[in-house]
């Protein structure tokens, strides 16, 4: 894929920054450095849960984009920055997490990118080339050899107060009751730094991060240009938002995670199976690698019957492959149709986990089978029915 058809696929969830300010200049910049050759590119995770969420699904789609364009992707899980806490859209300090959390973190956010990229390659990628190997690194390799007093010294003279303390992330917190600890502080110092070691050892010119690391992402920009004199990018993909315009994630509560074990497989498909009618086009095309003539296509055809939600149920198909494989989506679509179809025997093709999933929060009853024990005997010891007639009525109707 060339550079443009690049731009193409990424425009519609991101904004190109050269210095962090959107211009026409910078793009086309961009498209020349893309067309020029492989080039290496980096987002950053920082291991706050144990799992990844539909925001972050956003950024590594973009990340995967970049892959399927020839260059190399680089998942950089910040073991050494969550131990500061990024302040950016807190209102207070974050809870302080203990080193054997963040480490369990960390390996199992490792895990997950490592399934995305593989299924996406696996299930996704439909051409003979290989694509470039992605990298997944932790920051705490290269902070567990640096000396305090050395990073001041090389690298913290180059930020300046005024900069850092004109940060809209630091101005919303000292302003707050609970003011910014020098900890949080100091975030976008070692968030900046991230980019210059990755920058001198892997060539890395783009960093890609949700729009609210614009600040992080301009100190970034600032401390390699004061460094090396060179120029580079920085992309922003939009926060996602429920209908009313609320974030969705860990912090506002209504996190969509991408492990199985926080939220299931079925779960994960239900959620893009029930968007509304106004979001499909924009989901096509965030979470999807369809091309537009086949999303326009789609959308044309959900709108001749959208009872039908055959744009949801494309979208929730390849979401949840790439996200759980064949193997989780086969599950989904089990438990999709042993609740909706109306079909009894869908159920007897769920194994014993699906159905503790589906009806995990109906009322049951533990009962003992004995010989000569009717169906009638059964609905009623169940307490399903009040009376036998009303059981009999039922089974009649079968």
């Amino acid at each position: 894929m060339a550079a443009p058809a690049l731009l193409k696929c990424i425009v519609t969830t991101a904004r190109f920054c050269n210095g962090l300010s959107r211009n026409t200049q910078s793009t086309n910049e961009l498209v020349e450095i893309l067309n020029h050759g492989h080039q290496a590119m980096y987002c950053g995770f920082d291991p706050t849960a144990e799992s990844l969420h539909i925001g972050n699904l956003l950024a590594v789609i973009t990340m995967l984009h970049c892959q399927r364009a020839g260059h190399t992707p680089i998942l950089l899980v910040g073991g050494a920055t969550a131990q500061i806490g990024d302040p950016s859209g807190k209102t207070s300090e974050r809870e302080v997490m203990n080193l054997e959390t963040i480490q369990k973190n960390v390996s199992s956010l490792k895990s997950s990118l490592e399934r995305i990229f593989t299924n996406h390659e696996r299930l996704l990628w439909k051409k003979d080339s290989k694509l470039m190997p992605a990298r997944i690194l932790d920051n705490i390799s290269w902070y567990n050899e640096i000396k305090l007093v050395d990073f001041l010294s090389s690298v913290g003279r180059n930020f300046r107060m005024g900069q850092m303390l004109g940060k809209h992330s630091v101005q919303t917190r000292l302003k707050g009751p609970e003011g910014m600890s020098f900890t949080e502080f100091t975030y976008q110092v070692f968030q900046a730094y991230d980019w210059l070691h990755l920058y001198k050892k892997y060539g890395c010119l783009i960093q890609i991060g949700g729009s609210d690391q614009m600040g992080n992402m301009k100190a970034g920009y600032d401390l390699i240009s004061r460094i090396t004199g060179k120029t580079v990018y920085g992309l922003t993909v939009p926060l996602i938002t429920s209908t009313t315009g609320d974030k969705l994630g860990k912090t506002a509560g209504n996190a969509l995670w991408l492990n199985s074990d926080k939220t299931s497989a079925f779960e994960f498909y239900q959620f893009f199976v029930r968007i509304p009618d106004s979001e499909v086009e924009k989901y096509l095309n965030f979470f999807t690698f369809l091309p537009h003539s086949e999303i326009e296509d789609i959308v044309i055809k959900h709108k001749t019957k959208p009872e039908l939600r055959y744009a949801q149920k494309k979208i929730a198909k390849l979401v949840t492959l790439l996200v759980h494989g064949e193997v989780g989506l086969q599950s989904a679509l089990r438990c999709t149709d042993a609740l909706y179809s109306s079909d009894v025997k869908a159920l007897a093709e769920l194994s014993e986990a699906e159905l503790s999933l589906l009806f995990r929060d109906a009322a049951t009853v533990e009962l003992s089978l004995s010989a000569g024990t009717t169906i009638m005997d059964l609905a009623m010891k169940a307490q399903c029915f009040a009376k036998e007639g009303e059981v009999f009525v039922v089974i009649c109707e079968y």
